[in-house]
């Protein structure tokens, strides 16, 4: 396989039962959409109680049922916000780091310099995040991953990516790489897949090709690159 070549991203979670959250950003095959999707997926009952919920243009998670909350501290946080001409995407409350780092006038790596991997041993899961920036009609797009230097937790790698966005590729990064105890970290740069024009066909894609047991929810926006316009998709298993 190229490094070049471009997979459908049905093809890469099929047989793969626990990816954990995900985030694809890309543009359209028209270049008339960037396309920005978010994912989470749960093996504990504290993990699958929760719903996505879009307030005020801001993606949430919150309780699907607040009386069985056991710990909200890595599962309930704003999870997509935008701030002057960019979008963020992460999988944790970094999102709200990185919003107050850009509107301080830091960059995206310097907004995540104060963040690490999530505190939960053993499975030091990484924080992933992702930015896209809207400017003179067209996109360009960066993706971070925070993760543990070694099995202990005793340091933070920090892995940037920074991508000109192509007629229909996007980049789809996760934080596992399967299932496992512990979980096995994500390995390399970001993966290479197929953003069509359609989003209803992405959303459906994406959706049916996660693990039926242990998908939660999934948000997709297309965006006009021309207008701004936004369409959305939301999906919640417990709704």
């Amino acid at each position: 396989m190229s490094i070049y070549d471009v997979c459908d991203i049905s093809d890469l979670l099929r047989g793969n039962s626990y990816v954990g959250r995900g985030i694809v950003i890309g543009k359209t095959p028209d270049q008339k959409h960037a396309c920005s999707a978010y994912f989470i997926m749960g093996r504990s009952a504290n993990s699958r109680n929760r719903v996505f919920t879009e307030r005020d243009g801001v993606l949430y998670t919150e309780p699907y049922d607040a009386s069985r909350v056991e710990d909200p501290s890595l599962i309930i946080y704003a999870a997509q916000r935008k701030v002057q001409n960019m979008l963020i995407v992460t999988n944790g409350d970094q999102t709200d780091t990185v919003y107050e780092g850009l509107t301080a006038g830091k960059t995206f790596a310097e907004a995540l310099e104060s963040r690490s991997f999530e505190p939960d041993a053993p499975n030091f899961t990484p924080r992933i995040s992702g930015l896209l920036t809207f400017k003179n009609g067209d996109l360009s797009y960066q993706m971070s991953i925070l993760k543990s230097a070694d099995a202990k937790g005793s340091a933070c790698n920090r892995y940037l990516f920074s991508y000109a966005a192509l007629p229909g590729v996007g980049h789809f990064l996760h934080t596992y790489a399967g299932d496992g105890t512990p979980l096995p970290t994500f390995q390399g740069e970001p993966e290479r897949v197929s953003v069509p024009d359609d989003i209803d066909r992405f959303t459906d894609a994406l959706w049916n090709a996660l693990d039926a047991e242990n998908r939660i929810s999934l948000y997709v926006r297309y965006t006009d690159l021309r207008t701004g316009k936004e369409t959305n998709r939301l999906i919640n298993k417990n709704r």
